[in-house]
């Protein structure tokens, strides 16, 4: 087909963003022209290494009496840029930040896909889905939470970088290598629960293992300060520009079950012991990390049953059966979707010739 012109709208917090600059990387080299549209937060700026395209920000917020405001502006400010740019069809995906693009691309009628991380969608997606041509997703079960909607299985676009690259630099080849992270912004008891976990694991005896931790800006200071009391050999940092080559290096990851997270252990079959967000909208991370799980690739820890002293037992039992650690990379190969990318990018492109592919 002829080169169009998109804009993928992916503010909010790296689960959105990186999946959808992934979508605007492949349409470009499919020679189209790519509006990136965020919300304006401060973590977007921490992604753009990955995108060196056009970036508008509508400031939208999260929505709240006190925000309407700014969520009105933000619908304004989307609608005259739509009257600039005149898309052929707009990729949203989910959160608070899509509201303003898909509303005034809906009004001006432009072709609208949804896409949806998480195995239940988010209250964002819910709502708009009623606007859009077409609803992408990226586990198969979620087709029934959105009855009389058109809905497609893509699977989640994941960042291209992270199968090509070498271990971080100063992780120990031949190490036992630990990667706990909370995602984008961190996540302050998964930070204290592994690195008292870890600490103790050190205590105990055993001195042959690395932690890769990514812990959040707030966290930074008192994690890096914890293991270096207790002597243990870490890389701690805010946030991980090098998230590839920490994947490279790990060989057991303690993590929340947001849905990036959960498909780039996928794509990569890294062992993962996941810990959902308790309060996340919908249980969405229960059920992802649930899914994850009946493969076999990745254990599920409740956050109010887990202490630091059964999370030491649990790394070191892994530690020490590199067998199970193999047979669980192997299963979670299975769930991965390597083409989704290409997948949104064909249903996209679809949109803007003027057809919607059938779920």
């Amino acid at each position: 087909m002829g080169a169009k012109t998109f804009v993928v709208a992916c503010g909010g917090t790296g689960g959105h963003v990186f999946p959808g600059l992934t979508v605007a990387n492949a349409l470009r080299r499919r020679g189209h022209t790519v509006e990136v549209w965020f919300s304006g937060r401060a973590i977007e700026s921490s992604t753009l290494c990955s995108w060196d395209g056009p970036v508008f920000s509508t400031g939208v917020q999260p929505l709240s009496l006190r925000t309407l405001p700014q969520m009105l502006r933000a619908f304004y400010r989307s609608l005259e840029a739509c009257k600039r740019l005149r898309p052929d069809a707009l990729l949203a995906m989910g959160s608070y930040s899509s509201l303003p693009p898909v509303l005034a691309a809906g009004l001006r009628g432009i072709p609208i896909l949804l896409h949806e991380a998480n195995v239940v969608p988010g209250k964002a997606v819910d709502f708009l889905s009623s606007f859009a041509a077409l609803t992408a997703t990226s586990f198969e079960e979620t087709a029934q939470w959105l009855p009389r909607r058109n809905v497609l299985f893509t699977g989640l676009p994941i960042r291209e970088d992270l199968m090509t690259q070498t271990r971080l630099a100063g992780s120990p080849e031949g190490v036992f290598t630990v990667l706990v992270t909370g995602g984008s912004q961190g996540a302050r008891h998964v930070n204290r629960l592994a690195s008292q976990a870890l600490c103790l694991l050190k205590q105990s005896g055993v001195d042959d293992f690395f932690v890769i931790h990514q812990c959040g800006a707030a966290d930074e200071a008192r994690v890096r300060a914890a293991y270096t009391e207790a002597g243990v050999r870490a890389h701690v940092c805010a946030f991980l520009a090098e998230m590839g080559q920490a994947y490279a290096a790990a060989d057991l990851v303690i993590c929340r079950a947001g849905a990036s997270t959960c498909f780039e252990l996928c794509l990569l079959g890294k062992p993962a012991l996941l810990i959902p967000l308790p309060t996340a909208v919908r249980n969405h991370q229960h059920l992802n990390a649930t899914s994850l799980a009946r493969s076999g690739g990745a254990d599920v820890g409740v956050q109010r049953e887990l202490s630091a002293r059964s999370l030491m037992r649990y790394v070191l039992n892994k530690k020490n059966n590199p067998s199970v650690l193999a047979h669980m990379s192997q299963a979670l190969h299975t769930l991965a979707t390597p083409a989704a990318a290409s997948r949104v990018a064909d249903a996209l492109e679809g949109l803007a010739a003027g057809s919607a592919p059938a779920g």
